[in-house]
Formats: structure tokens, sequence, C-alpha cells
């Protein structure tokens, strides 16, 4: 995969997709703040992804690496649909921009930090305006036609694995040391649904961390019994208006109930695979594209060991 969206090449190129602000908030969160530049400004977020990535790297070996940013967490046209959606998050209301999402007070200064290195090393950093990284993975991986590695702390993202396309999720167990390989059989075995099964899931359940109310009184484990029994949302929908179906009249009430939310989750929930990208070059770059400029950050942010490891593994 090169120049073009990153989408062209041989079809055995393996495709590595960062959910980029998941990975840096959990290595922020598992490397200690005592980790600073020269000046005393924390950089444990920068040093913790930098090492994350070289391992990413090492163990997997993709020949396409993508950093799929956030251009908008909060886009307008999921928050007309489902008002509640991040709202809690929100730090600031921005007028005619992105919200400002809360954000610790040490982590903030760090994310341009990791955009500039990343951009030096020469890793491609891809975001689209109006929409959230989830979306761009979305589409990245629906146009790939080699594997693809979705590396995500959002379970969100479980709704693009595909066993027959090779998408496969790999999700941090703990910090970002451990990670779990999920695939269909994973699924199945833990939530009982596939890949676009479990979209439906989150949507008839709720989500409190993302705002999303779900069904009253429909928890994980009815979900994936509704699922099972009637294959998708709109399966479940027809259930509700056909009286011969096997719902308790509690299922019936609440789902009818729950019509107007129902009608608009989808949208909400499932990542957009549609997005418009600006070309990009995705192949991993076996040398930095910007020296200098690499200098000078090392310098300035004191990234030392962390900066070397990963150089040295792509060029290797």
């Amino acid at each position: 995969m090169s120049a073009g969206c990153g989408m062209i090449g041989a079809v055995t190129r393996r495709l590595m997709l960062l959910d980029t602000a998941s990975l840096y908030f959990r290595a922020y969160f598992g490397v200690p703040e005592s980790v600073k530049a020269p000046d005393g400004t924390p950089v444990n977020a920068v040093r913790g992804l930098l090492d994350f990535i070289t391992r990413l790297v090492q163990d997997h070996h993709p020949d396409d690496l993508v950093a799929c940013m956030d251009f908008d967490w909060r886009p307008e046209w999921r928050v007309a649909l489902i008002p509640s959606y991040k709202a809690h998050r929100v730090a600031e209301e921005v007028e005619g921009a992105p919200d400002e999402e809360e954000t610790p007070d040490t982590l903030s200064p760090q994310v341009p930090v990791i955009e500039a290195v990343l951009d030096a090393v020469g890793i491609a950093r891809v975001g689209a305006v109006g929409y959230e990284a989830d979306d761009v993975i979305g589409t990245l991986a629906g146009r790939a036609r080699g594997p693809v590695d979705i590396v995500t702390g959002d379970r969100d993202l479980y709704q693009l694995v595909d066993d027959r396309r090779g998408v496969r999720v790999l999700y941090p167990l703990k910090g970002v040391g451990t990670l779990q390989a999920v695939d269909e059989a994973l699924l199945r075995e833990k939530y009982g649904v596939d890949g676009p099964g479990y979209a439906d899931l989150a949507l008839l359940r709720g989500d409190p961390s993302d705002g999303l109310p779900g069904v009253p009184g429909v928890g994980e484990k009815t979900a994936a019994k509704l699922l099972a029994a009637f294959g998708d949302l709109a399966g479940i929908m027809a259930a509700v208006d056909d009286p011969a179906a096997k719902l308790t009249p509690a299922q019936r009430r609440r789902l009818d109930e729950a019509r107007p939310y129902l009608a608009v989750a989808p949208k909400v929930v499932r990542v957009a695979q549609d997005v418009p990208l600006a070309p990009f070059d995705a192949a991993l770059p076996a040398a930095p594209r910007d020296p200098r400029a690499l200098d000078a950050l090392a310098e300035r942010w004191g990234l030392g060991g962390s900066l070397q490891r990963l150089l040295s593994t792509l060029g290797g």
C-alpha cells in the first residue's frame, strides 16, 4: 500500500491501523509521570506510545501502518441523532468547531509532540474533518486488500472483525504490554455475536462511557439472546410487530417504547466506512522522513531510548 489512500499494492501486505488517541491515553496511564523531558515536562504518553509502536512492529510485522486520528471526537452528526453522545466528556463547548474533550492536564501538551514525532518519523497520520478515528479505521479496513490488525482499547471496533477478510482487533488487556487477538471465534464465545452483530449488541445494551442509553431493561445477555433468536436489529423489531414471536411482554413493551432511539442508534454506533481521505503513503518507513526535525524533537523532549528503539526496529 502506497500513495492514494495507501490502498494500492500487493494482496499479501499486512496493514496495521492504530486507534491513536486510545493508545496514547493507555500509555499515559501506564507509564509514570516521572518520565520527563529535560525541562521537567512529562513525556510519559509520548515515550509510552513510541515503545508500544516498536513492540507492535516487532511482534506483528506490518508492511503498512497508519496512525488514525480523531479530527472530531464527538461529530455533530452523531450528536444531532443522540444528544447524550459523549456529552459527559465535554470539557468546553466551542462554537463552530469540535468541542474540547476532558483530558488530563499533563496529557494535553503531549499530543502535539506525539503528532510531530510521528510526522518526522514518517508514520502516516490520517484523519478527516467531522469524523472520529473509528470512522477512519472503518474506511481503511474496508478498502484493504490484505489482512488488517486494528490496535485499539475501544471495544466498539469489534464490529469490524471479519475472519473472511482477515480483519482482527488487537486489544490491550493490561496497559499496552499484553494484547488479546479478537477474531470471530472469540466474539462468539464471549458475546454470542459476530463482528456486525457486535454493533447491534452495543446499541441494545447501551454504553455509559459513550453516553448511549440503550434499551432500558436490556443488558448484554438479553441483547445477545435476542440477536441469537432474531438475527439482527431489524429481525428483533420485526418480532416486536409479530404477535406470534417469542418475546416476553416486558421485552416487547421496552423495545416498542425504544423505537425512536433504535431508529437512530445504528448510524451513531456503526463506524462510517465511506470517509473521504486525502492521499497518503501507508508504507512503514525504513528511515526517518525528516531526520533533522526528529533530532530536534528527541533533544527537546528527551525521547532517548524510546525513539532509538523504534528507529532501529524500523531500520531492521
